[in-house]
């Protein structure tokens, strides 16, 4: 296990909301020792007193959860040094100690080859890792170039491409659950299944996340990476193992077996939007061009929607649906697994026979099985709901991924073959959208999103 961590960009949300509660959880499960090491680089003129200090007010404000003795312990750990990530002899300065360091970039996606170039100079002590947040790159030959460069400086399985949501535990019980359930795996099929849909919608603004997400937007901020993986495990075939080699091929698989989209399927099967003002619950909300630090000239979509076919025996027939939108009416992230609806219901009865409907709660976590039954009144259809509600788990998603990190296992991280193959299937999306063949509609903020077509 290394026990030494470096983080560029420290200073950031990432690091405030995410990497130092994600630590404390580690302290308090006793999985970090005290010779642990956290080394805290920014372009901040601060110093060690000072970062301590914003982290303590981070922690409290984030991480109250974990105990005292196990935050404290993790700020007595830190050391902040001001760094240009840009600058191989500051970069040096940061990573140099003896043996092995995991560097973690919690930067923005532009500043990730200009720092694997400075880390590259810099030189890593022999064992290091390398730990990128998404979106790995901004187009697919971005990503290309960003795994040349990381070729150069690390071997593939010291690269951790990490995406949190494959640390959830909900995620997880995605594929736990049909492979663990003979009930489940002989209908996992599109025979049996007419529709997915993987929702991750939010009542969440920017939050102050403008700087980030005004050049990314929705399509890449979740479709690209969180809600394809969630596709690669609804969708992948069986898995000899939960090892990382196994686990990765099957879910490259999939995303191989996606079919790409065509110019006219482009435009019928992908929507753009961005908010309006409006209400969410008991606060007024501007309109997403007038949010601090938006360039209203960028056309930054908050809605994104792409439905997607596949292109093999168990999915043939069946649509994928990916869609994330902010400043929505209602939280809703789930994985809704639509199956068909039966062929005959005897004569007689009242009601409609409902398709059933697998669901898999993600915030918060649950599964819903949405099934038809008799009511209280005879021959009387009446939906009927299934649920059971999940265990917290012992550790946060941000908190498995930094352990996998200073374990040195990559089951949960991305492969830099699967991240390119993500970047293929939107590419079509990314090129008719930069030229403005879909359009961007609107919708007020509080609402359910753009009205459905056809509805006028």
């Amino acid at each position: 296990m290394i026990d030494r961590l470096a983080v560029f960009g420290a200073t950031g949300d990432l690091s405030a909301r995410y990497l130092l509660p994600g630590l404390a959880a580690l302290r308090a499960a006793g999985q970090l020792g005290d010779g642990f090491q956290l080394t805290c680089a920014d372009l901040a003129n601060w110093d060690d007193e000072r970062f301590r200090g914003w982290a303590a007010a981070q922690l409290d404000h984030h991480g109250a959860t974990w105990p005292v003795d196990a935050r404290e312990a993790i700020i007595d750990s830190a050391h902040y040094r001001r760094a240009d990530i840009t600058d191989a002899d500051d970069v040096a300065s940061v990573v140099a100690g003896a043996g092995p360091v995991a560097v973690y970039l919690a930067l923005p996606p532009a500043l990730f080859p200009v720092a694997i170039q400075a880390l590259h100079r810099a030189g890593l002590p022999p064992g290091s890792r390398i730990v990128l947040e998404k979106p790995f790159g901004e187009d697919l030959d971005s990503a290309v170039e960003l795994n040349r460069l990381l070729a150069d400086l690390v071997p593939e399985r010291a690269v951790f491409r990490v995406d949190h949501f494959l640390a959830m535990s909900t995620v997880q019980n995605v594929l736990g659950s049909r492979l663990a359930n003979r009930v489940l795996e002989p209908i996992w099929n599109s025979t049996h299944i007419a529709e997915v849909e993987i929702v991750w919608d939010e009542t969440l603004t920017l939050e102050g996340r403008a700087s980030y997400y005004d050049g990314v937007g929705a399509l890449k901020d979740m479709v690209q990476n969180h809600l394809l993986q969630l596709l690669c495990l609804v969708a992948m075939e069986p898995p000899i193992t939960i090892g990382e080699r196994d686990l990765r091929d099957r879910k490259l698989d999939v995303l191989r077996s996606v079919r790409p989209l065509t110019g006219d399927e482009v435009l019928r099967r992908t929507r753009r939007a961005r908010y309006l003002p409006g209400r969410i619950g008991d606060r007024d909300v501007p309109a997403y061009v007038d949010e601090e630090g938006v360039d209203p000239g960028r056309r930054t979509e908050t809605f994104a929607e792409v439905e997607l076919v596949l292109d093999c025996w168990r999915w043939s027939g069946t649509t994928f649906r990916l869609r994330s939108g902010k400043a929505l009416g209602t939280d809703r992230k789930e994985v809704a697994v639509r199956f068909r609806p039966v062929p005959y219901v005897p004569f007689g009865h009242h009601g409609e026979a409902l398709p059933n409907v697998l669901r898999f709660g993600l915030e918060p976590e649950c599964v819903t099985l949405d099934l038809t039954g008799i009511g209280s009144h005879a021959r009387t259809f009446v939906p009927l709901a299934l649920t059971a509600q999940m265990e917290p788990p012992d550790l946060p998603a941000y908190g498995r991924l930094l352990l996998d990190v200073l374990n040195g296992d990559p089951t949960l991280s991305i492969r830099g073959d699967e991240a390119e193959e993500a970047w293929r299937i939107l590419a079509p999306v990314l090129s008719a959208w930069s030229r403005g063949l879909v359009p961007l509609e609107e919708y007020p903020a509080g609402s359910d999103g753009p009205t459905p077509r056809g509805v006028q």
